[in-house]
């Protein structure tokens, strides 16, 4: 895959799960020596638990012309005005490539939409990559950090401006 490649951002649908799940383990395999067993298992989801995820939440894919997915997101209303980022992964491949920046661009839309002013997301330290991503565009650590699994799991938050 090469930088400028296009792709499309559209809500995953039950066809989509094999590809999702495919891309949540190539994505965090290089991490799995640095997560507990059910940090790893909780994060890399097989179909079962994508089903049950897709029930709450807007569960996205990023998509090749060629129809290969790419990348996902999910994310959902937890609190009125406040939103929740879960389960960002983009393939191996595929990273570097604008596609995340894409997939958190949709779902920050979508939450906006549905008049959220907050959103949060958690992630872990192993994920550095990802968590100089989320400062660029805008997060900021919240102080919160909750035991995931026997691991740290850090709290992450942007105000969305006003559009008014």
């Amino acid at each position: 895959m090469q930088e400028g490649c296009s792709i499309s951002i559209s809500n995953a649908t039950s066809a989509d799960v094999p590809a999702v799940v495919h891309c949540l383990v190539e994505a965090f395999e290089e991490y799995r020596d640095s997560y507990s067993p059910g940090a790893f298992a909780d994060t890399v989801l097989n179909a079962d638990a994508l089903e049950r995820r897709m029930e709450s939440m807007c569960v996205l894919v990023a998509v090749t012309l060629s129809g290969q997915v790419v990348g996902t997101i999910a994310c959902q209303i937890v609190n009125p005005g406040e939103g929740d980022i879960r389960g960002m992964a983009v393939l191996p491949q595929a990273q570097g490539l604008g596609v995340a920046k894409q997939l958190l661009d949709v779902a920050e839309s979508k939450l906006r939409d549905m008049e959220c002013s907050r959103i949060m997301l958690e992630t872990t330290a192993p994920l550095s990559r990802a968590i100089h991503f989320y400062e660029r565009k805008g997060f900021r650590r919240s102080g919160r950090v909750t035991d995931f699994f026997g691991m740290p799991l850090i709290e992450y938050e942007k105000v969305l401006a006003s559009i008014c």
